[in-house]
């Protein structure tokens, strides 16, 4: 059972669920500088035809005219080496490409193509080297204002002291202060110590994107700079629980991706086919085994930027950011939907009129299955948001208008 709206920290666990894990890692398993090489001879040309042997008893010719055949061949032959020196000479002087040259073919792509919007996200994008304990590992990020603040996971600043390593694409690096963190949340702030000549990316609205638009995911995964992969939006609000005994608890109600996602594209930009950010890579799941090990299977989950932009707001305001809460404790409930254990007098859900005992089955017409789909989803929306909410009491079935708050950390 899990407290939502009473600070206490949640502690939802998901049966049959696999585990879900980020780490950055900052070596690549899958180089293989071994791998066999052979050198493959030429072919061999065919012989050329041989001339038949001279004829003895042919006429010769007379000695004046073989005199001027030979003259003429050796004009010819002077002439032809001439030719060959000029030739030669004009090569060198770049009249003319050598043998092997490739002439160059520059880069341009048109405006609105994948190449183009590659160009235009890739100088806002960094990567993020924390140093601890004689161990590296790398994350990724991204500026989000020309005075140097950056957008992070807060997993990915774990085991970071007060500064950290930035690294842009073009090679410059940087120190960076670690403003704040929000562990349940999963976001950071950084800001730059030398910020000079930095691009900010171009915010997108996560409210509005659709399963099956293109996406691409930016970052470092396993340490590879400035990576870049692409996909589609595979599902949206997709709750999810990470954490578990003696780790911290987050919750998320993410934007479900295929593109490749690795270790170290965590904290990365996800962006639209506008070249617009829309979510903060954060999640991939595993089929088991330990989670140094794991890669890539075709699902990752990013954190929509509507929530990040509210949240990093308040840490770069306050350094910490509030949870928004529905206002009841809550528990599974064997025929499907979130039990209400508990509703506090005062609280959001106990002014809409719920009471302990009720079961929730959706939320803004979402159907819940466990608690986690109903603290995940309350936890994507801005305190003040009102959600429809259809809820069963005995054998009636109800609807109810909740206005969700913040909590009073």
């Amino acid at each position: 059972m899990t407290q939502v709206g009473d600070g206490s920290r949640p502690a939802v666990e998901r049966s049959g669920v696999p585990e879900l894990w980020w780490s950055d890692a900052p070596n690549d398993p899958w180089r293989d500088p071994w791998s066999p090489a052979a050198v493959l001879a030429p072919a061999l040309a065919s012989a050329p035809a041989l001339e038949p042997a001279p004829d003895p008893d042919r006429p010769r010719r007379p000695l004046a005219a073989g005199a001027m055949v030979a003259l003429v061949a050796a004009v010819a032959a002077l002439a032809g080496g001439v030719g060959g020196v000029i030739g030669f000479a004009a090569a060198r002087e770049g009249a003319g490409p050598q043998l092997g040259e490739v002439t160059p073919v520059a880069a341009e792509r048109p405006p609105g193509s994948s190449a183009a919007l590659v160009r235009a996200v890739l100088p806002s994008v960094v990567t993020i080297q924390v140093d601890e304990a004689g161990a590296t590992s790398v994350g990724s990020g991204f500026v989000v204002s020309g005075d140097g603040h950056v957008i992070t996971n807060e997993h990915v600043l774990t085991d970071a002291g007060r500064e950290v390593a930035v690294m842009f694409a073009d090679g410059r690096r940087s120190s960076a202060a670690i403003v704040g963190r929000d562990p349940e949340s999963d976001l950071a702030v950084l800001k730059v110590r030398q910020p000079v000549g930095l691009r900010p990316v171009r915010f997108g609205d996560s409210d509005r994107l659709a399963v099956g638009d293109p996406v691409f995911a930016f970052g470092s995964p396993l340490a590879l700079r400035n990576t870049v992969t692409s996909g589609i939006v595979s599902a949206l609000d997709r709750p999810l629980q990470t954490g578990g005994s003696g780790e911290q608890v987050r919750y998320y109600a993410a934007i479900q991706t295929d593109a490749a996602v690795n270790q170290g594209n965590s904290g990365g930009p996800l962006v639209d086919g506008a070249g617009r950010v829309v979510g903060v890579n954060s999640v991939i799941q595993s089929l088991g085994g330990r989670r140094e090990e794991a890669g890539n299977i075709g699902l990752a989950f990013a954190i929509p930027v509507n929530q990040a932009q509210r949240v990093t707001k308040e840490i770069i305001a306050t350094g910490r950011a509030h949870r928004t809460v529905f206002g009841a404790s809550v528990g599974a409930d064997e025929s499907g939907g979130v039990r209400l254990s508990a509703v506090p007098s005062g609280g959001p859900a106990a002014v809409a009129g719920l009471r302990a005992g009720d079961v929730v089955s959706a939320l803004d017409g979402q159907v819940l299955a466990e608690a986690v789909d109903l603290i995940a989803l309350v936890r994507r929306r801005a305190p003040g948001s009102v959600v429809s909410v259809a809820y069963q009491r005995g054998g009636d079935r109800r609807m109810a208008s909740v206005t969700l708050t913040a909590d009073a950390k």
